[in-house]
């Protein structure tokens, strides 16, 4: 390795640092649960052409990944000729952000010596953003929330208090969503400053050499690593519940010298309701997948994700536009990386794991009074929850762990801090992991109600019910999910539905497939499943299913 190509490395190492402290400053300053005790969200640096330079370890692929795609928009939309120093502008258009209105992405330019010299974005998932909530039930996305075009939250110093009033007045947990957006931009000014003492101690005036010598070898990484999947066209199909209808996901992967191509005909056509996904969104977790399964190690950034594209015909699910409804497009778009997988485990068998649980569950609910003669204050609530993933080819799968979308678990204590609600169980599900030589991962059961005289108004937007993770080479199906009350009571998987003020919430998770014969189970692996709980019968090496 020549000097300058040490000196190169030793920059990008304090640039991938400084991407971690922007991505902890936003972690410190959010109001909202899901961004502070979840971690959904994400950071990045730019070059001045609104290239991806690197991302930090924090952060989800559906916002790393559409973020990636969404600084362009905010150069051509803002204008190189209006971009000036003390500027941060914002948006949360699905179609030139992450894909629904929930999320907000704000970002910060960079200038040295009065010249532009590149970016920093970051993004967050906040509790509320108006209209009908988050949840299923628009039929246009103008029902679903307010929608902010890419426009400047502050120019030139100067905060816009006109756009802080139109955001105040049309959420219903103003503070908690105004108190995210300063955390965005504090965080992305925190990203400027530690780079431009970087850039003062190295003496440089701009990043472009840096930027050309991270995806000079990104670039060289990632096409090697593509040759270890063989050349050729790989289908596969995938059903899942969707909203009172079981959708189909189709997806043909074409592997060339050029790179990967995902083109996603055969997938059912859009919802009636926001389960829709913008192509976009669908690219992250076809993307993500991809780098995870053949170059785990290698950073991600424009180098990294130009090998991958996506297409689809209009009118399919994975292909939502302009104004159809996309504000849980997670539940259906999280599918997209197993989807994909199954298309290449033939020719990948030692590399692709069974299926798994896939799309969150959310617990996402508008805490109001039960007796509309004791008013109570109305509160929103947002808390993450996860299935197991699936089995691996040589490993189990992992129990109540977020994949693709990696958020972390939310506490309970955080989750009842935030409003009137107990959380009265918080497990892991038995015999919810497929069997298998290698066991899937398995879900858990959460059992949570209103407490103080208030009642929940949920949003119910959960999959795997109906059908479960398939498991792969001989292994078992996970365990379907189930969603019910206390008293017995069925509750809808998707649709906004009331819990009483007297019932609870039962949730039971989908656990994930399982992988190989379950006849060439470790003996050991088994009695170990059986002692810790995982599985309740004597014979340990056979799945639930049987």
């Amino acid at each position: 390795m020549s000097q300058q190509e040490v000196h190169f490395q030793i920059m990008w190492n304090r640039l991938v640092s400084i991407l971690e402290e922007q991505a902890m400053t936003l972690i410190r300053t959010a109001f909202s649960t899901s961004v502070r005790e979840a971690g959904d969200l994400s950071a990045g640096v730019f070059d001045r052409q609104g290239r991806m330079v690197a991302q930090a370890v924090t952060g989800t692929p559906g916002h790393v990944n559409t973020m990636a795609a969404a600084v362009t928009h905010f150069i051509k939309d803002i204008g190189p000729e209006r971009i000036y120093p003390g500027d941060i502008y914002l948006t949360n258009d699905p179609w030139k952000g992450t894909g629904h209105l929930h999320d907000i992405t704000v970002t910060t330019p960079v200038f040295v010596k009065d010249e532009l010299i590149g970016f920093f974005a970051s993004t967050a998932h906040v509790v509320d953003i108006g209209g009908r909530g988050y949840g299923t039930e628009a039929r246009e996305v103008y029902e679903e929330g307010l929608r902010i075009p890419i426009v400047k939250w502050v120019e030139r110093g100067e905060l816009n208090h006109d756009l802080v009033n139109i955001i105040r007045i049309n959420v219903r947990e103003d503070n908690q969503v105004v108190g995210d957006i300063h955390g965005l931009a504090a965080s992305n000014e925190t990203g400027r400053r530690r780079l431009v003492e970087m850039l003062i101690e190295f003496d440089m005036n701009d990043i472009e050499e840096l930027a050309a010598f991270v995806f000079d070898r990104t670039r060289a990484a990632t096409m090697s690593a593509l040759k270890g999947v063989p050349k050729g066209t790989y289908y596969n199909e995938m059903n899942v519940d969707g909203y009172n209808a079981t959708i189909t996901l189709a997806v043909t992967i074409t592997v060339s010298d050029e790179g990967m191509h995902a083109d996603f005909t055969g997938t059912s056509p859009l919802a009636e309701f926001g389960i829709n996904v913008p192509i976009v969104y669908a690219q992250a977790y076809f993307t993500y997948g991809m780098l995870v399964a053949l170059a785990p190690e290698l950073p991600n950034n424009y180098a990294s994700l130009l090998p991958f594209t996506v297409s689809a015909p209009r009118g399919v699910i994975l292909n939502a536009e302009d104004p159809e409804p996309v504000a849980v497009r997670h539940v259906i778009g999280h599918f997209v990386t197993d989807l994909c997988f199954g298309a290449l485990a033939p020719v990948l068998p030692s590399v692709i794991p069974a299926e798994g649980s896939g799309a969150l569950w959310n617990f996402q609910a508008s805490a109001r009074a039960a007796d509309p003669s004791e008013p109570r204050p109305p509160i929103e609530l947002l808390m993450f929850n996860s299935g197991g993933t699936g089995a691996r080819p040589s490993l189990d799968g992992l129990t109540a762990t977020a994949f693709p979308s990696g958020v972390m678990t939310m506490s309970v204590e955080a989750t009842e801090q935030i409003g009137p609600v107990v959380v009265w169980r918080k497990e892991i599900r038995e015999n919810s992991g497929g069997d298998g030589k290698y066991r899937g991962g398995l879900g858990q059961t959460i059992e949570i109600g209103p407490i103080d005289g208030y009642q929940l108004e949920f949003s119910a937007m959960f999959d795997r019910v109906l059908n479960p993770a398939r498991g792969r080479a001989g292994g078992g199906d996970g365990a379907p999910g189930a969603v019910y009350l206390n008293d017995g009571t069925p509750f809808p998987t998707k649709g906004r539905e009331l819990v009483p003020a007297d019932r609870r919430l039962i949730m039971e998770l989908p656990g994930g497939g399982g992988f190989g014969d379950p006849a060439e189970r470790d003996p050991a692996a088994a009695a170990n499943d059986l002692a810790q709980g995982y599985v309740t019968r004597d014979d340990a090496t056979k799945g639930p299913h049987e």
